[in-house]
C-alpha cells in the first residue's frame, strides 16, 4: 500500500509542472506559481481523492486533472497564509517562503494564478467517462470548499481567533473550516468520478470529516511536539502566535485521545460505505502517526 500511494504521488508530482509548462504566461509568474508547487508536501489531498477512485475500481487518470487543481489550491492558501499580514512565516515545508523569493506582490499574484488556474484545469477536463453535468458539480463543490463558506471562513476565523479564549467548538469551526473543507472535497470529488451512490456519500463524507479533523489535530501536537528539519517550518509558531489549539484546551494526553477517537471515527464511516477501503484506510494510519 506504501508503495502504491508512492505511485500515486509521483504522479501527481509530474502533471504539476506540466500544467504550468501550458501556461501562457509571464516566466516570472510561472516561476513563482511553479516553486510552491514542487517544494514537496505530503499530497494528502489528492491522494484521498485518487484512493477514493481506486476504492471504485476507477482509473487514476480520470481524477488527475481535479487532484492536481486541489493542490495548486491548498499550495495557494499556502503562499497567501506564509505572507507577514497572515502567518509571517520564513520557511515553508524547509525551504524560503514564496514571498521571501520572489516579494510579496509576486507571491500574491502567483496564489492569484493558481487559485484561478485550478478551475480553468477542471473545465478542460477531457475524459470520455467525466460529463459536462460532473464537471460543473466538481466546480461547484469546489468553489464552496474553498471559498468565503469553506477555507476562506476558516481562515478568518483562525486569524480573529489569535489572542483569545476559544472554546472546543469554535476550534473546531475553525479547523471543519480552514482544513477540513479541502480535504472533504477530496473524498466528495473522488466519489462524484465514481458515481458513488447517495449512500455511500453520506458515510464517505463523514469519513472525511473525522479525518480532517484528526489532520489538524496531528498538526497541533507536532507544533510542540515536532521536529523542526522534519516538519519544515519553525516549531511552536501557534504559541507565539497565540491561537488557541487543541493540546492548549485539551492537554496533550487529552489532544491525543481526541486524535484517536476521529481515527476510529473515520475507519468506522468507510466500513460503512462498503467500499474497496484499502488504501483509505492506510491514509487514515498516516494522518495518526505522521511526523511532518
Amino acid at each position: 500500500m506504501e508503495q502504491f500511494l508512492k505511485q500515486l504521488k509521483q504522479r501527481v508530482d509530474a502533471e504539476l509542472p506540466a500544467y504550468i509548462a501550458k501556461l501562457k504566461a509571464p516566466d516570472r509568474l510561472k516561476q513563482s506559481m511553479l516553486y510552491s508547487l514542487e517544494a514537496g508536501g505530503k499530497r494528502i489531498r489528492p491522494l484521498l481523492l485518487l484512493a477514493t477512485l481506486d476504492a471504485f475500481d476507477k482509473r487514476a487518470e480520470m481524477g488527475l486533472p481535479v487532484a492536481c487543481a486541489i493542490e495548486m489550491i491548498h499550495t495557494y492558501s499556502l503562499i497567501h497564509d506564509d505572507l507577514p499580514c497572515m502567518d509571517d512565516d520564513d520557511l515553508r515545508r524547509g525551504k524560503p517562503t514564496n514571498h521571501k523569493v520572489f516579494g510579496e506582490a509576486a507571491a500574491i499574484l502567483a496564489g492569484d494564478g493558481l487559485l484561478t488556474y485550478a478551475f480553468q484545469v477542471i473545465a478542460d477536463m477531457d475524459d470520455a467517462e467525466v460529463t459536462a453535468e460532473t464537471k460543473l458539480q466538481l466546480i461547484r463543490e469546489l468553489a464552496k470548499a474553498a471559498g468565503p463558506e469553506g477555507m476562506v471562513a476558516g481562515q478568518v476565523a483562525d486569524m480573529e481567533g489569535e489572542g483569545k479564549p476559544l472554546s472546543l467548538d469554535e476550534l473546531e469551526y475553525i479547523h471543519r473550516h480552514k482544513t477540513g473543507k479541502m480535504l472533504q472535497y477530496s473524498v466528495l470529488a473522488g466519489a462524484l468520478l465514481a458515481r458513488a451512490s447517495r449512500t455511500q456519500m453520506v458515510h464517505l463524507d463523514e469519513f472525511a470529516s473525522h479525518l480532517g479533523l484528526a489532520f489538524q489535530i496531528r498538526d497541533d501536537i507536532l507544533d510542540i511536539e515536532g521536529n523542526e528539519d522534519k516538519i519544515g517550518k519553525r516549531v511552536g509558531s501557534d504559541i507565539e502566535n497565540e491561537k488557541v489549539t487543541y493540546p492548549a484546551l485539551l492537554t496533550m494526553t487529552g489532544a491525543k485521545e481526541k486524535l484517536r477517537f476521529h481515527i476510529d471515527e473515520a475507519k468506522r464511516c468507510l466500513q460503512a460505505a462498503q467500499i474497496r477501503d484499502e488504501a483509505l484506510l492506510y491514509i487514515c494510519d498516516l494522518v495518526a502517526t505522521r511526523d511532518h
